[in-house]
């Protein structure tokens, strides 16, 4: 039987045979799956750490690089704008302090003692440990316990000391759920008209008290960022940026506008403003009012990208 006998010959062996590009391909996979698979889990860790963030990749903000400039001098109003690129860009640096010695001096007192109104606000990140649900740690304030800005473990506060109440009382408004592992925005306002303080976070008003009186200010304190000018206690311990000090209670409209602006948005109401700290690798005032801090043990660090999020 030629046929049948010829036929047995050229069948085909037992099992199954793949295409020779389907097998190669497996045979690649076998051979770099591993490779392949480690790489993937890398990238996946550093996407999780924020390196790819877009914030990393943006054009970085020099120091100095936007600024008011009043062209009658310090204290004027007349005329003034902002010079250089002030479209938003991230800073270069932000300060750092470490919660044991890290101050900026902002001099006299008179910077946060306005009669009539008041604004400040900055951009924080902070290490909830070093500042217990009891103690708060100061953002931006004067000497002793008249302080106006803090933050507590997973809270922002804010504290007044009023002429019609006795001396060394103070009222506060606190907000708690507050995250720490990202930058947080924070503002206060003061309107002695209508007597009210209100407090912000990410641009929207949370807390607010109404004194029906005038804040007053020590004259002999001192102005810092983080904590007590010679005292080693009530010291912040993170990242703080963008300080902005106005002699007006800003609208609630101005508080968000300055919050959609991000980190390295430049200040509104130019007339009304005192001062200024970008904190981008100095301590200088760039309202043109040259308040300039005196940094003590505060670090400008450039690695601070990964914990923060356009608004």
């Amino acid at each position: 039987m030629p046929r049948l006998q010829s036929a047995m010959e050229h069948r085909k062996p037992f099992g199954k045979r793949f295409h020779p590009k389907l097998q190669s391909a497996m045979e690649y996979l076998m051979t770099y799956g591993w490779a392949i698979l480690v790489i993937a889990v890398v990238l996946g860790v550093l996407y999780s750490l924020g390196i790819f963030s877009p914030s990393n990749f943006a054009p970085k903000a020099q120091p100095g690089s936007c600024q008011v400039f009043r062209p009658n001098g310090p204290g004027t109003s007349y005329d003034i704008n902002l010079e250089g690129t002030c479209s938003g860009e991230l800073p270069q640096y932000v300060g750092y302090f470490n919660g044991q010695s890290s101050t900026i001096n902002l001099g006299h007192s008179s910077l946060l003692s306005p009669i009539n109104a008041q604004t400040i606000t900055a951009w924080v990140e902070y290490q909830p440990s070093a500042c217990s649900t009891s103690t708060s740690c100061i953002v931006v304030g004067l000497t002793g316990f008249h302080n106006f800005i803090a933050v507590g473990n997973s809270r922002v506060d804010t504290y007044w000391t009023t002429s019609n109440v006795p001396a060394g009382y103070n009222y506060a408004v606190t907000v708690s759920g507050v995250s720490s592992s990202i930058f947080g925005f924070m503002a206060m306002t003061y309107n002695s008209s209508s007597g009210n303080a209100a407090l912000y976070f990410d641009g929207v008003q949370v807390g607010s008290y109404n004194f029906g009186g005038t804040i007053t200010v020590p004259g002999t304190n001192l102005v810092s960022i983080s904590g007590r000018e010679g005292g080693t206690d009530l010291l912040f311990n993170g990242l703080i940026s963008n300080v902005q000090i106005y002699n007006t209670s800003l609208t609630a409209n101005e508080i968000n506008s300055i919050y959609n602006e991000g980190i390295g948005g430049a200040p509104v109401s130019l007339q009304n403003l005192v001062a200024w700290y970008p904190l981008n690798g100095n301590a200088n005032d760039y309202s043109g009012n040259n308040n300039n801090g005196v940094p003590s043990n505060v670090i400008f660090t450039a690695t601070w990208q990964s914990e923060y999020t356009l608004p």
